[in-house]
């Protein structure tokens, strides 16, 4: 007897299931606050360079009567490879006298003046990353995400160890240390540059936090489910993380100083550190261990609340069979050179990194860069909320009707297309008239849309290309690489902004491009069962086509299928997780 067999007999998606479920949708609410809120802690608002000579206000001319602003002409003579509008901010025109007479040079600026009309304090202004200074923003964003990196790894692994309700606890306490430091950072106490290290450090360790709760949120949800509830548990877990998004805003919104946002964010893990005492263990995660008899208990309060009946003897005769199987099982542990032992399964993994790398590389590039959809930037983040939304919404209606490759191939090249739109909006159109800033809302939606639709996609299509024996190592490297993507996204944003405003978005059309192309070898998956080894890869093979594959008829032979035994079928499609 399988676990899917003896689960359908307490009920596999039953009251008691919605009902933590619902909880661990729940706690999906904080990974995006916890991300996002980089977004108006270090804001970067309107500024302007504020010369010696003036330490007043914004006055931009000088005692002597000329102004202090570098017209084009110098900027160019200058050599300064920025924009003109970031030379200008970035650069004074100081009066100096050497042997040869009164010369005008420009000199980079120390001191700016921030408009205040949406923020009343940033981390950006408070530390002055601005201009030569802004790679001290990307660096302390480059470190969260590899917190990232760690915490997906570190978590992963210790949830398979040690379970995934107490990771989960431990995670929520660290969230709320964490916030607790980023809010704090001293800098009265232990100077400007212990800070900022100091600042770096807990923004490290809630990126970790952040990555424990997310994974052993989608572990615990996908393991109380029966295996066809699996895409919508994925899916809908989705929408709290853009529900998450609209709760941060609402905090933003009201709490305009960087430093009292920060504390109010860090307190709002709490309450759901109480959710340790109410989450059960996963039953599917003590069976793996042989944790019988705790298992029981919990199969028993399953039955109780879905009125349902738990039969101890069968119960017995399911962990009889579960011993013999452990007792016979000869599994060995694939590592990451397994998925390169087979040509095909080597092609898929290198592949699926790349599309993974691009994904994260547009989609964190997009929802990062929110402030420039509008001259609001909390219309923007509200507007990029519902976006993510609906393109979760629309991917679950298409994903099973269109299949994966298909699907993703076609939100990838309507991305590509997007981006090249925003050449002519920007050649042809009137500078800063009202259709140029209505188009490039349009098109920065879009973007978010795409970039959205288009991630979900990838993290589902390669749970279902990877074998089972090699599933959590492929999704691990990908997740790894996907974290550079991420990063690489980070210092676009806001070096490559100071060249020109819409050079990212130049760069996510053109690595899409390439991401679209590859794409197309992918086998298809959908109506297709999950990989059992990397031979079952290497028999789905790869392909250049889009057509949707149709629906096999039964055709068991004592016990069997096309990928080997229906056990380890049904074992597949019941205990994979992603990472």
């Amino acid at each position: 007897m399988k676990f899917d067999d003896f689960y359908e007999t307490v009920g596999v998606f039953g009251p008691y299931q919605k009902t933590k479920y619902f909880l661990l949708c729940l706690t999906n609410l904080l990974p995006p606050i916890m991300v996002y809120a980089w977004t108006f802690i270090a804001a970067s608002p309107q500024f302007n360079c504020r010369p010696p000579f003036d330490m007043s206000s914004n006055n931009v001319t000088n005692e002597l009567g000329y102004s202090s602003i570098p017209t084009a002409a110098q900027c160019r003579e200058s050599h300064k490879r920025i924009s003109l509008k970031e030379c200008q901010r970035c650069f004074y025109v100081a009066n100096t006298t050497n042997s040869y007479g009164s010369i005008n040079e420009l000199t980079a600026c120390q001191n700016f003046t921030f408009n205040r009309t949406y923020y009343e304090s940033t981390l950006v202004e408070h530390w002055s990353m601005v201009c030569d200074q802004v790679s001290l923003k990307s660096n302390v964003q480059s470190v969260f995400f590899f917190g990232y990196m760690v915490g997906s790894l570190l978590f992963g692994i210790l949830s398979d160890r040690f379970g995934r309700r107490p990771i989960m606890g431990v995670s929520f306490v660290l969230m709320f240390i964490a916030g607790i430091i980023c809010a704090l950072a001293p800098e009265e106490l232990i100077g400007r540059g212990t800070s900022y290290h100091f600042f770096a450090l807990g923004r490290f360790l809630l990126a970790c936090a952040t990555r424990g709760i997310s994974i052993t949120a989608f572990v615990i949800g996908s393991e109380i489910v029966g295996s066809k509830q699996r895409l919508f548990a994925g899916i809908v877990i989705k929408y709290f993380f853009a529900l998450g998004e609209l709760l941060l805003l609402s905090f933003a919104v009201t709490i305009r100083t960087w430093r009292t946002l920060n504390a109010v964010l860090a307190v709002v893990p709490v309450p759901f550190i109480f959710f340790y005492f109410i989450l059960p263990e996963s039953p599917r995660w003590l069976v793996s261990e042989q944790r019988y008899d705790e298992a029981e208990l919990i199969f028993h309060h399953i039955a109780e609340k879905n009125k349902t009946h738990f039969d101890p003897v069968l119960y017995q005769r399911f962990v009889r069979e579960d011993r013999k199987r452990v007792a016979a099982s000869q599994e060995v542990n694939h590592g990451v050179k397994a998925l390169f032992r087979s040509k095909v399964m080597g092609i898929i993994a290198v592949n699926m990194s790349y599309q993974w790398f691009v994904q994260n590389l547009v989609f964190y590039g997009t929802s990062q860069s929110t402030d420039k959809w509008s001259n609001n930037p909390y219309i923007g983040f509200g507007t990029s909320a519902f976006v993510e939304l609906f393109a979760y919404f629309a991917v679950h209606l298409l994903l099973d009707r269109w299949g994966r490759k298909l699907t993703y191939c076609l939100f990838v090249f309507a991305l590509i297309c997007t981006t090249i739109l925003v050449v002519p909006i920007q050649m042809i159109v009137p500078k800063d008239s009202k259709y140029q800033i209505y188009l490039m809302f349009t098109v920065n939606a879009a973007l978010k849309f795409l970039a959205s639709g288009s991630y979900v996609i990838i993290y589902i299509y390669a749970n279902e290309t990877f074998p089972t024996k090699g599933r959590n190592t492929g999704m691990g490297v990908c997740s790894m690489i996907a974290r550079v993507g991420a990063i690489m996204g980070t210092y676009s944003n806001d070096n490559l902004t100071r060249a020109w405003q819409h050079f990212p978005v130049v760069i996510y059309g053109i690595t899409s491009l390439f991401a679209m192309l590859l794409a197309t070898v992918f086998p298809e998956t959908l109506d297709k069962p999950l990989p059992q080894t990397i031979e079952d890869v290497e028999r789905m093979g790869l392909a250049c086509s889009f057509t949707r594959p149709k629906k096999k008829k039964n055709t068991h032979v004592n016990g069997t299928n096309d990928f080997g035994d229906d056990f380890l079928l049904k074992k597949t499609l019941t205990e994979d997780v992603d990472l």
